[in-house]
This record gives C-alpha cells, structure tokens and sequence, in this order.
C-alpha cells in the first residue's frame, strides 16, 4: 500500500498533522496538509502545509526561515491524523514563540508561559 493511501483525507482533501520537536517532545503546532503538501513532505523531508485560509501550500519557513526537518513521522489508528517530529529551526509561531502553545489557561485567564524567541 501506498503510504499517501492510508490516510483519510476528510471531504475538503485534508487531513490534521500535529508537529512535536523531536528533542523536548513539545507540541509545537496544528496544521494541515492535502495529498500533494504531504507527498511533497516526505519527498523534501520538511514540513509543507495546506493554508485553510488563504487556500493554498504552504512551506513552512519560506518567508521566515524557520524551517521544521522530519525526523519521524507517524499515523494515528484511524487514519485521519498524522503526527511529525521535527528538528524546528528558530520558531514554529507565527507570533515569534518556540510552540504555538504559548498560553496557559490558569482557571480565571489565558497566562504566556514562554518567552518569545529573539529575532
């Protein structure tokens, strides 16, 4: 089988893939990939997303140069998800932090647990 053949694209052409850092296991961030991002992943071996929002790829770190390296790369019992470890390359953020789980809720508000990266 095909390794692009088992996963469960949902009806859009998509499918979730959570990205952990490969040294601390940290969750870094959610996206998602069509067919074409994930084959495109696997064959340059850095990670190529599908924007939902503006409606095309993506390649993470074209304009910012924090480029997220396979390492491995897993699927979940369903099908419908796949997980990546990655050797991230600055920040994986948008907003300039290491994870994109930066916030904490605390039980009254939304705390920043973490530092932003230094440009």
């Amino acid at each position: 089988m095909d390794i692009l053949d088992a996963v469960k694209f949902d009806d859009r052409g998509l499918v979730s893939a959570i990205v952990q850092d490969i040294e601390s296991n940290d969750v870094l961030m959610l996206a998602f990939m069509n067919r074409e991002t994930f084959a495109e992943t696997l064959e340059k071996g850095v990670m190529v997303y599908f924007s939902r929002s503006r409606r095309k790829r993506w390649f993470k770190g074209e304009t910012s140069g924090h480029i997220q390296k396979v390492r491995e790369v897993y699927i979940d019992c369903d099908g419908d998800s796949l997980l990546f470890k990655v050797e991230q390359t600055g920040a994986a953020c948008h907003e300039n932090y290491f994870s994109c789980f930066f916030r904490r809720y605390d039980g009254n508000e939304w705390r920043i647990v973490r530092t932003k990266i230094k440009k």
